[in-house]
């Protein structure tokens, strides 16, 4: 009886063993034929496409910035590489780049300021109008609330107009030509974009320098001027980078039924949403700048509210 239950499980042992052994052989041939027919085919599915390469030379608003020195090639490559590789920013602000884009060049050229300057706001908030940085510095243009008072922003518990897209942008465009006319030329104005005109002023007289390209800045404003390169090139040729995003993926642009003007108080904006067809909900995503549920307006300010289309 005990040989008989060995030998029968013996052979039921080779059995198994055998046709594991046959299946082994057929997914590994499989993978060779698959291999053998498509070489290129992991190269293909790359999650991590290569980054462009880096142009001997830019177009930034007009003037042309070399880039045939190691040290620039080396830092716009930088540049260009975190682009390639930001999958959730980048793709976002692809979808986004019709919308704000068309609200933002419009007001650009309007003020006598070079389109490309759109690109300044792009990597500032990564074209979300409702972006607030870990300093508090808010909206499109992040704009923080010294900066905001100076070019007559409104900041208050009611009313953040840093967060109004048509007004902020103006401030922004104020900004740009203040700095424009002190240092003359785009990559400086960048830079001080981003550590203020200010301290950029004081580090061109203590390095004797004309350029902020050429000044030993902080790593974050020493990068900014590059990576607004770099966002230029991205907009421009985006699948490059390898990034592709359909017309009818992106968001289209802003609609609106009509403008309110306001010159007092409104107590209730729930109420007020209501009377105008719309849910309060809709109200604030048209005016973000309205942040809270009620504008006292003391002071009897000329306020315009966006009424959006009802969904």
């Amino acid at each position: 009886m005990i040989w008989r239950f060995f030998c029968n499980n013996y052979l039921h042992f080779l059995y198994l063993r055998r046709n594991i052994l046959h299946m082994k052989n057929i997914v590994t041939a499989a993978i060779a034929l698959l291999l053998a027919l498509s070489p290129g085919l992991l190269r293909a599915q790359s999650l991590h496409p290569q980054a462009p390469s880096v142009p001997d030379k830019m177009v930034f608003a007009g003037e042309t910035i070399r880039l045939d020195r190691q040290d620039f090639r080396e830092r716009l490559d930088r540049e260009l590489i975190a682009f390639t590789n930001m999958h959730t920013n980048s793709t976002l602000m692809l979808k986004r780049s019709r919308r704000m884009f068309a609200l933002i060049v419009p007001v650009l050229k309007e003020q006598g300021l070079p389109e490309d300057l759109k690109y300044l706001m792009a990597i500032e908030s990564n074209l979300d109008p409702k972006a607030v940085s870990v300093t508090g510095a808010s909206g499109l243009w992040q704009f923080t609330k010294a900066t905001a008072g100076t070019y007559k922003l409104e900041v208050s518990a009611e009313v953040d107009e840093r967060f109004n897209i048509e007004k902020e942008t103006l401030a922004a465009c104020a900004f740009l030509k203040d700095a424009y006319r002190k240092f003359g030329d785009w990559m400086t104005v960048a830079a001080s974009y981003n550590a203020g005109q200010g301290g950029i002023a004081a580090r061109l007289a203590e390095q004797k320098q004309t350029s902020a390209l050429e000044l030993w800045l902080k790593e974050e404003t020493s990068r900014y001027m590059f990576r607004l390169l770099a966002c230029k090139m991205f907009f421009e040729n985006p699948e490059a980078f390898g990034f592709r995003v359909a017309g009818e993926d992106m968001y289209p642009p802003l609609r609106y039924r009509e403008t309110v003007t306001v010159t007092g108080p409104i107590p209730s904006l729930v109420d007020f949403a209501l009377e105008h067809g719309v849910t309060f909900a809709a109200l604030k995503e048209a005016n973000l700048w309205l942040r809270d549920s009620h504008l006292t307006n003391k002071s009897g300010k000329t306020y315009k509210i966006l009424i959006p289309l009802a969904k």
